[in-house]
């Protein structure tokens, strides 16, 4: 008979992430995320295969969380200008407050792990069309909604701001002038004619 787990996944999975995330993959010993997830080594390696496979799983589970809550920052404003502007002014505001400046996670990933493994690459890349998707179906409402012009090209508009996202994620890592970042918003944002 298999043997129960003694710990919530969950919870050990959460623990991980935040780690992670604040410290990144290889700055994170084993000895960090056993003392954070409140489990012994022999658990991850049950539960998650190795290191990898748990910074894989906590990936995911970001990943997923992230897309789901850029839908719904997107979805929550009547026009798709105001809902872009609050947006990208929402992740300034956040990146220059007083919490942790840890980024975003996948994109951390993307330049820490993608460019030496290939698993990583292909994740932190699914990402990004995902999140081009999401943006591009809000372009399209604007379209459909007149509010947009409809000679706008919905999918590639939606892979420059995916872009500008994440130059604009990085680049806030470093916490340039504040009127740097905010000029770059609001000129971002005139190609949503």
């Amino acid at each position: 008979m298999a043997r129960l787990r003694e710990f919530n996944e969950e919870k050990a999975l959460d623990a991980a992430m935040q780690l992670f995330w604040e410290k990144g993959f290889e700055a994170t010993s084993l000895s960090d995320l056993t003392s954070a997830m409140g489990i012994q080594r022999p658990s991850i390696y049950s539960a998650f295969g190795d290191k990898k496979g748990l910074f894989e799983a906590a990936l995911r589970k970001y990943t997923s969380a992230h897309a789901s809550d850029v839908r719904a920052s997107l979805q929550k404003n009547v026009t798709v200008r105001e809902a872009f502007r609050d947006f990208f002014d929402a992740l300034v505001a956040k990146e220059y407050g007083n919490g942790a400046n840890w980024g975003c996670f996948c994109i951390n990933s993307m330049v820490e792990l993608a460019p030496h493994d290939e698993k990583f690459e292909i994740l932190t890349r699914e990402h990004q069309m995902y999140l081009s998707v999401i943006f591009q179906e809000t372009i399209e409402r604007g379209v459909r909604s007149g509010e947009l012009d409809v000679s706008i090209n919905a999918k590639s508009l939606a892979q420059t701001l995916v872009v500008s996202l994440i130059g604009l994620t990085v680049m806030l890592k470093s916490r340039p002038e504040r009127s740097f970042v905010d000029n770059f918003v609001k000129e971002i944002l005139t190609l949503l004619k």
